[in-house]
């Protein structure tokens, strides 16, 4: 990457950082606080806590279209002033349908697919994959860190003390936005980074697809529901103080880190993507289920953790690995629009739904649900065809290169390693799936630029 490419990437990757911090860093003490406020029911805490995920999944790709119309800083800017409206009217209720309100408010500041199309803007189509990766790191290490510090923050400054710091949060999101991040010279539409409106009927077709939409609406419900049990199990069956409850999630989450890491690499380098996918979703079942069997002791409740934190550490990185895989080649962005809706639909799904099933059933009740959902998810992953290991890349065409679409893509299909081409003539570039070992880039460029 340039200078440019870097300050943008980064910058950006602080933005996400800081607006899923302020997302995450309730999670794992909102339900213990909202037994306090006026009028508040199990049900209604696990309202209050997944309420964000459903009006950020109608509203992400609305505001990416949006964002194609009138800008993406103003889209961008406009979203993290609803999201800190949101925080300020979550961090002033006394009530829980005031905080639900907040939660939803969040969540309508919906800017994931405005925030992707203008990392598209600002990077070169050689380095896009890379710097797509690296927003996707800052996303995992704000969840981590919100673990962590959640508990710890909560002793100092309390529950509404984090809604007040999360609205600060993205006031500082929207002063790097305007001071760190360039404005691009010209947006346009990318078929990579972006959900095209066209495209959505084929992404909503595709049975492979779907499975991992189902997939991901799966895993994000368990983790939501899970973080509405936890919290209850850790006080009242472990008898620890809220305060210390980080000193639990500190080292599975490391441990789990550290296992996790050498999974991705047999998954990815010894092209055993989907044995390592279905074990993960087998290992969300066992600590849903060894949790259910029981909850009272340390060793089960240790051992729940950990198993789980290594499987939802395993699929967040599988699964936009699989989606990339599995989706056309130049409808990757559609494909991961409907993905990333479906993610933040799960995250209602398991906080309306968990918050039910613990009025209804208790803590019991949810990591039965839980293992449940994740044995239907296995049933439907172990029936998927294994993604052929094949590498994305976008390649720039010099449009005095381009005559007729169809023949140069045609002449990149007869190169070593090139499986699929395809030429986005309004884009200037061309999408590629190939084999890594036998694709030579000299040579499709001596075609294209």
């Amino acid at each position: 990457m340039n200078v440019v490419e870097r300050r943008s990437v980064f910058s950006l990757a602080g933005i996400y950082s800081l607006r899923m911090l302020g997302l995450f860093l309730i999670l794992p003490v909102f339900a213990l606080y909202a037994e306090h406020l006026d009028g508040v029911t199990p049900t209604l805490i696990g309202l209050a806590l997944g309420a964000y995920g459903l009006t950020m999944a109608l509203l992400q790709i609305p505001f990416g279209i949006l964002s194609d119309r009138i800008g993406r800083k103003p889209v961008i800017t406009a979203g993290l002033i609803i999201f800190a409206i949101g925080s300020v009217v979550a961090a002033s209720s006394h009530d829980i349908w005031g905080v639900i309100i907040g939660r939803a408010l969040q969540g309508a500041g919906a800017i994931a697919a405005a925030m992707m199309a203008l990392l598209a803007d600002l990077t070169r189509e050689e380095v896009r994959t890379r710097a797509t990766a690296m927003i996707g790191m800052s996303i995992g290490v704000s969840f981590t860190v919100s673990m962590i510090l959640g508990p710890w923050l909560d002793a100092a400054i309390g529950v509404n003390g984090i809604f007040w710091l999360t609205a600060i949060l993205a006031v500082g999101a929207i002063i790097v936005l305007h001071t760190a991040i360039p404005t691009p010279a010209h947006s346009t539409i990318h078929r990579d980074a972006e959900t095209i409106p066209g495209q959505l009927g084929a992404a909503l077709r595709n049975i492979e697809l779907l499975r991992l939409d189902f997939g991901i609406l799966i895993l994000h419900a368990i983790m939501t529901a899970m973080f509405i049990a936890l919290p209850f199990v850790l006080r009242d069956q472990l008898h620890m103080p809220v305060a210390h409850h980080s000193w639990v999630y500190l080292p599975t989450l490391l441990a789990a880190m550290a296992v996790m890491v050498p999974m991705i690499i047999v998954a990815e380098k010894r092209k055993k993507l989907k044995q390592v996918f279905v074990v993960a979703i087998g290992l969300v079942a066992a600590s849903a289920a060894l949790l259910a069997l029981s909850h009272s002791g340390w060793t089960s409740v240790i051992s729940g953790l950990l198993i789980f934190f290594i499987a939802y550490n395993v699929l967040e990185a599988s699964l936009p690995s699989l989606v990339s895989r599995i989706a056309p080649i130049d409808g990757k962005g559609t494909a991961m629009g409907v993905y990333s809706t479906s993610q933040f639909l799960g995250a209602f799904v398991g906080g309306a739904g968990g918050g039910a099933l613990l009025d209804h059933f208790g803590v019991t009740g949810i990591f039965i649900a839980c293992a449940v959902g994740a044995l239907l998810w296995l049933g439907l992953a172990i029936g998927m065809a294994p993604p052929r290991m094949r590498s994305a890349m976008i390649m720039a065409v010099d449009p005095s290169r381009m005559g007729d679409p169809k023949t140069l893509e045609a002449q990149l299909l007869q190169l070593a390693g090139v499986a699929e081409a395809r030429i986005a003539a309004d884009e200037h570039v061309a999408y590629l799936r190939v084999e890594k070992e036998h694709f030579d880039p000299e040579a499709a460029k001596a075609l294209l630029q």
